[in-house]
């Protein structure tokens, strides 16, 4: 029953119902035979109905042969029988049995031919195998024959000769193995000899050696040890990797290399090379600073070596911050040193292996070496701003462990120049910028400077307060350049290379500084020199170098000897840069040589003591300029106020006036009271004291300006004797055009460091302030002309002159000989005035021109003053200032002589008519209403009727209504 339903099974038949109603049925379940088959088969069928009886088959029947099918039926049993239901029940289960057993039959039918085809293969393969075995009897009888043919000695010859061979291979072995245990004590020896190449390819060939031979067991320790060997040898190398960060060696370092190619791990020693310089850096700066915070700690206590960098630098005195900052550049410098003579190594040796590469045949090694060169190049490229950036944020975290502003100016010059040094470094090392390290010098300087530049304000202020404007006595060469401060400009111009050789001056100034100290030195060394300088050789005790010079300065004045070209240019006209309009003779130049006012002195520039202190301020701000470039800005604006506020002193001592701009002569260009006003509202104090409940940001407007300074009373302006103050005044105006013109000279060293988004401001400031220095003159000089002659005694002697003369005067009136005297008398003051102070050609022209100036005003203002005057008396007028320019002419060179046709054309206006008189009215506006009416009124009246004269009247009205 079990093997009908494992058949079942795999024909895919289902199981029969799961109930069962008695046993008979079970126990006929049997294989039917033969004859039963073919009765089964003969019985009529419906292929559909049995088909229908094998799916009513419980599927319990289809389970494990393990099943017992008589305990299930057993079980399913009702517990009250029923006899009729048990036979139903019963003819139910031979049906189904009938069903399965024909299905059986009719598959066991369909498969016979197979039967027969597999029967009829299994007795073929029966009798190959009988002949298989024919086969084998017959092999080993042959075999047999052939054993009993071979002599037994040859075998034996054949096996001696085998022993022999293997005898003398073991025998290669032990040597072999005997040189390897001996290799220890070579390799300890190329160690210590630092042969790493050598002594990794030993332990290579070792190895290889090993591994042949690793079935000895002998060998197997050995193999252990060569590998830890091996691992010893990669520490030590990888020590000697890292005293390359220090101080590079081309030897050492090509060992090195060489030993890393033969490991294989080129990339692996670049990528611990940086980790070394890495920690080098760190180290170095640490040890730096800790050395120097011991040192002055004065004890041996362990605690600082505790401390985080950035906390260690907080402890560095500012007695040995300087000298820590240099050392600590000079140690960084070796280490970026070492990185770039790194690169040069990789560099050359790259060339030699891609020239050795093209030769080569093998392909595989040739990429191989080139992926890793491209890695080491990238690699190395990459790590010049890493290293850059590591060595900025050292020295910055080392810039703020200190408040620099407790530094003097030369200390923080000295740290600025470090620290320029150190960028410039930077740039040459990796074309960076130096961001990191600028911006944090640049807020330190600009917050340094600005406390500086205003504690520099207030010392300017007290030596402008306490000058007594005397003359500091310095060579005749004398040249801002040998002042201490500018030495630096010297240094950069280079004096000593003549023009035909600067282009290739210029050229060799292509070398960077690893191309200069590559081979040994330190650019921060030069630093420790800062303060060895020669002394400074300016000043003069009485203006001259020795008393022989003086001697002959005076001599070759009075002698007939050429006109030197200094004075020559001194013809030059001071206002318009132009030419005379006539030429000059030898007598003429002779004596204008003479009215110089500069026989003692000639060449020495007029300059104070304040002066020099704020030409040697600007030296100072233009070296911290120059050695940080960002902040120039900052510094040029400090600079102009420097000059601003010493002009500003000057017109305030010396030149205002408000009496000046009523006299309606222009003295003061629109330029310089711009230029004044401006220095007034963004630098003067003018309050007294400050108001308590002023804005904070009304109280910073004003930390930013300074108090207007007040001239010592030292000085005396009121006397006539020192004609009210020349000398000083001299002094202190061509002093401020001395150093508006040294102004001039730095400006192209200003402009090539000035940002160029800031330029504007430099051009301004020099456009409208240092250009009107040189204005400052006319006001100035203009108080001393306006009280050294008795301009009211000349008007008081022309109002006693009669001018309705009948006759024509052959002889000038008194006042023109007065007015001579005094003319003469301030010619003798001048030269009085020239012995303590040389009085420059165009102070002295200016002068005359004022005086000239303003006595011929004042000549036309006597005119005015007449009240009857007739044609004889015009004459009169006439012959009266021909007479004054005649004699005018041999005290003074001034050609044409100021004003001269102000008084001429208002002496002829008296013959003008009626027509030509309004035209001339309306044409003239230099002249004052009250001149013009005195004009019309009384010198015209003669001529002219009522009604014209009204009309006149008028006219003048409509020219003074607009005044008004």
């Amino acid at each position: 029953m079990q093997k009908i339903k494992s058949l079942m099974t795999r024909q895919g038949l289902k199981s029969p119902p799961e109930s069962l109603s008695d046993l008979g049925a079970i126990e006929s379940l049997r294989v039917p035979g033969k004859e039963e088959f073919r009765e089964l088969r003969e019985q009529p069928s419906d292929p559909q109905a049995e088909q229908e009886l094998i799916n009513s088959i419980e599927q319990v029947y289809f389970s494990t042969d393990s099943f017992d099918i008589v305990k299930y039926e057993l079980e399913k049993l009702p517990p009250v029988l029923n006899l009729q239901e048990l036979e139903e029940y019963r003819d139910k289960l031979k049906q189904q049995q009938a069903a399965v057993s024909k299905k059986v039959a009719d598959l066991i039918l369909e498969k016979q031919p197979a039967y027969v085809k597999e029967l009829e293969r299994v007795t073929s393969l029966q009798t190959g195998l009988q002949l298989a075995a024919v086969i084998c009897t017959n092999g080993r009888r042959h075999l047999n024959i052939a054993k009993e043919g071979f002599t037994q000695a040859s075998l034996g010859l054949l096996a001696n000769q085998r022993k022999r061979q293997l005898l003398i291979g073991l025998l290669k072995s032990l040597r072999t193995i005997k040189t390897l245990q001996r290799t220890d004590v070579r390799l300890s020896e190329m160690l210590e000899e630092e042969d790493y190449p050598g002594a990794i390819q030993l332990c290579l060939e070792c190895q290889k050696a090993a591994s042949t031979f690793k079935h000895y067991s002998c060998i197997s320790e050995l193999n252990s040890k060569l590998q830890d060997t091996l691992e010893q040898i990669e520490e030590q190398l990888d020590v000697a990797l890292s005293k390359i960060c220090k101080n590079f060696d081309i030897n050492h370092y090509t060992k090195v290399q060489q030993a890393y190619r033969l490991l294989g791990k080129t990339q692996t020693a670049m990528d611990q090379l940086h980790m070394h310089f890495t920690q080098a850096i760190h180290n170095t700066v640490f040890q730096v600073v800790l050395g120097y915070v011991e040192l002055c700690a004065g004890n041996t206590d362990t605690k600082f070596q505790k401390l985080q960098y950035k906390d260690l630098c907080t402890h560095v005195t500012p007695d040995s911050y300087i000298p820590c900052l240099a050392d600590l550049c000079k140690a960084l410098w070796e280490v970026m040193l070492s990185y770039y003579r790194t690169m040069e190594w990789h560099e050359k040796h790259d060339n030699e292996d891609t020239t050795s590469a093209s030769d080569g045949s093998n392909m595989m090694g040739a990429e191989e070496t080139n992926f890793d060169r491209g890695y080491i190049k990238k690699k190395l490229e990459h790590g010049l701003t890493r290293i850059w950036q590591d060595v900025q944020l050292k020295v910055k975290t080392y810039l703020l462990g200190t408040d620099l502003s407790i530094f003097k100016y030369d200390d923080f010059i000295f740290v600025l120049d470090i620290i320029s040094r150190l960028m410039q470094v930077g740039e040459e090392f990796c074309g960076s910028k130096s961001e990191v390290l600028q911006e944090s010098i640049r807020k330190q300087s600009v917050n340094y400077f600005k406390n500086y530049h205003r504690t520099r304000l207030d010392e300017l202020r007290m030596f402008l307060e306490n000058e007594t404007w005397e003359l500091c006595p310095v060579k005749s060469n004398f040249s801002i350049l040998q002042l201490h401060e500018f030495k630096f400009m010297e240094q950069s111009r280079s004096p000593s290379v003549s023009p035909s050789k600067q282009s290739s001056a210029t050229s060799s100034k292509t070398v960077t500084l690893f191309e200069q100290y590559c081979s040994g030195g330190n650019p921060f060394e030069i630093q420790a020199d800062h303060k060895d300088e020669e002394t400074e050789d300016v000043l003069a005790s009485n203006g001259y170098e020795s008393d022989e010079q003086e001697k002959n300065a005076y001599q070759e004045y009075d002698s007939d000897s050429d006109v030197p070209e200094e004075l020559k240019r001194d013809f030059v006209d001071e206002q318009t840069g132009d030419a005379p309009v006539k030429s000059v003779s030898r007598e003429t130049l002779k004596s204008r040589k003479k009215s110089d006012y500069s026989l003692n002195k000639v060449n020495a520039p007029i300059l104070t003591n304040t002066t020099l202190n704020v030409i040697r301020l600007v030296g100072k701000y233009m070296q911290m300029m120059n050695i940080l470039k960002p902040i120039a800005f900052d510094v040029i604006h400090f600079m102009s106020q420097l000059f601003d506020y010493y002009l500003y002193a000057i017109y305030t001592f010396f030149g205002r006036n408000d009496s000046l701009e009523s006299t309606g002569l222009g003295l003061s260009s629109s330029r310089l009271r711009t230029t004044l006003n401006r220095i007034q509202e963004s630098l003067i104090d003018l309050e007294v004291s400050a108001d308590p409940a002023a804005t904070l940001t009304a109280a910073e407007e004003r930390k930013e300006k300074v108090p207007s300074p007040h001239l010592s009373h030292l000085v005396i302006l009121t006397s006539g004797d020192t004609l009210y103050g020349l000398a000083e005044r001299v002094v202190a105006t061509e002093s401020l055009v001395f150093l508006a013109e040294q102004f001039e000279f730095l400006q192209p060293h200003l402009d090539a460091v000035m940002p160029a988004v800031k330029k504007p401001f430099l051009q301004q400031f020099y456009s409208q302030t240092v250009s009107t220095a040189s204005e400052l003159r006319k006001p100035i000089y203009w108080i001393v002309a306006g009280k050294a002659i008795d301009y009211e005694q000349m008007l008081l002697l022309m109002a006693n002159v009669k001018w309705d003369v009948k006759e024509i005067m052959s002889q000038h009136n008194i006042y023109v000989d007065t007015l001579l005297k005094e003319f003469e008398q301030f010619n003798m003051r001048l030269n009085e005035v020239s012995k303590r102070v040389r009085i420059p050609l165009p102070v002295s022209n200016i002068l005359w021109e004022h005086c000239i100036r303003l006595a011929n005003r004042t000549i036309v203002e006597g005119y005015a003053n007449v009240k009857k005057c007739s044609n004889e008396g015009r004459a009169l007028m006439q012959l009266d200032f021909q007479q004054f320019l005649m004699k005018l002419e041999k005290l003074t060179d001034i050609r044409p002589i100021p004003d001269k046709e102000f008084v001429e054309t208002y002496i002829k206006a008296y013959y003008l008519t009626e027509n030509d008189m309004e035209r001339w009215i309306k044409e003239h506006r230099e002249y004052s209403t009250k001149q013009l009416t005195n004009l019309v009124n009384v010198c015209l009246g003669s001529h002219i009727n009522k009604k014209a004269r009204q009309k006149l009247l008028s006219a003048i009205d409509d020219i003074d209504r607009p005044k008004r």
